[in-house]
Order: structure tokens, then sequence, then C-alpha cells
């Protein structure tokens, strides 16, 4: 099982290029950049994982930049969006960057996406929160049709656009990693997705005690796809239950530190054994 480090990068916290040259001396996987482009302050919509929301939520940079100094330091480490919010962004735009940064990191990207849970970001960028899993989806599938054919032309319901042309063409198209809580989200990835990225917890349940139920919808869509849990415990007693749960990758979230402290706490996961 493969181990990944997330962090909402701030003007404050370790550089980006720091932590992917500390993360891949030490034996860690990937490295996982999210993504909110402002946080309105006047919010109907709660914080998924329960009470206040962080102050780093406000204060995170765009990951496509910090993930591109990652890239340019680092030979072996995967680089990820964790998560991309894909209905806020332009189709096009967001196509390039992704392919941009596969062709950078010589193919090391996994595109992690989701629709979003902040009801009044996605209504300051227009998106109707009602079809915004939709809209995830067409725009998705849009990216690949960009990312794999010369002329490329999409016609859903909410997304169209006729013959063009864009490149860079990645050498594969970035896997796919459908965000999203159960059981709708891993119907979302089930249905499109190259895998399913969940969060370990949330205030109703623990992704371990949904496993079964996810093998079960997994084996009557007729699809197996790999899981990459987000947020999990960096406890080697909890990378073992992951792991026999058939977890494929587990992201641990790091705090924004500065350089030092930071690399500090690198070293006592590694310490305990967690990569």
């Amino acid at each position: 099982m493969h181990v990944g480090v997330a962090l909402f990068f701030t003007d404050y916290s370790i550089r980006p290029a720091d932590l992917a040259v500390a993360l891949e001396e030490r034996g860690f996987e990937s490295l996982w950049a999210p993504e909110h482009s402002h946080i309105p302050l006047e919010r109907t919509a709660p914080w998924p994982q329960g009470g206040e929301l962080p102050k780093k939520y406000f204060q995170v940079m765009d990951p496509f930049v910090t993930l591109t100094a990652a890239a340019t330091v680092t030979t072996r480490l995967k680089i990820g969006t964790g998560i991309c919010l894909v209905p806020q962004r332009d189709v096009f735009q967001t196509a390039k960057a992704v392919a941009s940064l596969d062709v950078m990191s010589g193919g090391r990207f996994l595109f992690g996406v989701g629709a979003g849970w902040n009801v009044d970001e996605m209504i300051n960028h227009g998106v109707d929160p009602k079809t915004r899993m939709q809209l995830m989806r067409e725009k998705t599938e849009a990216m690949r049709v960009i990312w794999t054919e010369e002329t490329a032309a999409y016609q859903g319901e909410l997304v169209k656009f006729g013959p063009m042309q864009s490149w860079p063409k990645p050498a594969a198209p970035p896997p796919v990693y459908v965000g999203g809580a159960f059981p709708y989200g891993a119907r979302r990835a089930l249905r499109y997705g190259d895998a399913w990225l969940p969060h370990a917890r949330r205030p109703e349940y623990h992704i371990l005690d949904r496993m079964v139920e996810f093998r079960a919808m997994a084996a009557d869509a007729g699809r197996e796809i790999p899981v990459t849990v987000f947020g999990g415990e960096p406890e080697p007693d909890m990378l073992k239950r992951y792991a026999d749960a058939g977890i494929d990758r587990v992201v641990v979230n790091i705090e924004p530190m500065d350089r030092d402290a930071s690399l500090s706490r690198l070293d006592e996961w590694v310490s305990l054994g967690l990569v």
C-alpha cells in the first residue's frame, strides 16, 4: 500500500519544492494539494467534517502552481490534486493545465476531482449546485476527449463544444480519482473514474466500515477500481487496517507549518514506520 501526504500550501507553510524533495528522499509515494478559489464570508453550507472551517481553507494556494514547483525538483514522486473543483473551472483551461503538468512531470500526475461542498463558493462561480455533479462528469469526459483526440468535440447537456484543437497531449490520459462520500461518490467513481478518493472519516462513518458495501457495489457495476483514502490516520496500526481492507493508497495530512517543523513531522512518521 502506498502512503502519500497532503498539504494546504500557504504563504507561511513549507515551500512546495522543499516538501516534495523531502517526501521523495524519505520514501513517500505522492504529494497532494487541495483547491479553494475563495471562501465567501457568508456561508450556508456546513463543513462536511464538522465544526468551524479552518483558516487554511481561506489561505490555500493554487494547486497547479504548487504542484508544478513540486514536479520540477523530483523524479519519482507522484503529484495529485486532492481535489480539483472541476465544476468551478473552465473546461479548456483546466484540460490544458492538467495536460501541461502531466507532461512536465513525465506522467506522474494524478487528477483528483470533486464537485465540492461549499455551495456559496460554487454560486460565486456561476455554478448551479443542483447540477454540479453532472457538470463535473461532463467536464471530465470532455477533458478526456481533449487529451486524446487531435480534433476534439463534445456534446453533453451542460458542456458543449464543436471541433477544436489543444496541446499538449499527455502520453496517456492522467488517471481520474473521483472524490466523494459513500454511497454517491462511490457510484460516481465507478461510473466514470479510474479510482475512488473518499475521506477517511465523516461524522456518520469511517471509510473502513463501508468497504464491504463498496466492494459489493463495484461487483454490481462490473468494475474494480482502486481506492485512495484521504486524510488517513498516520498510525502504523491504522495503516495495517487500511492495507488489510485492500486500500491502494492512504494520504495523510500535514498541517501548514514552516520548513523545520514540517521536516520534523515527516521524520516522526518515518520513525513510526509509515514508509
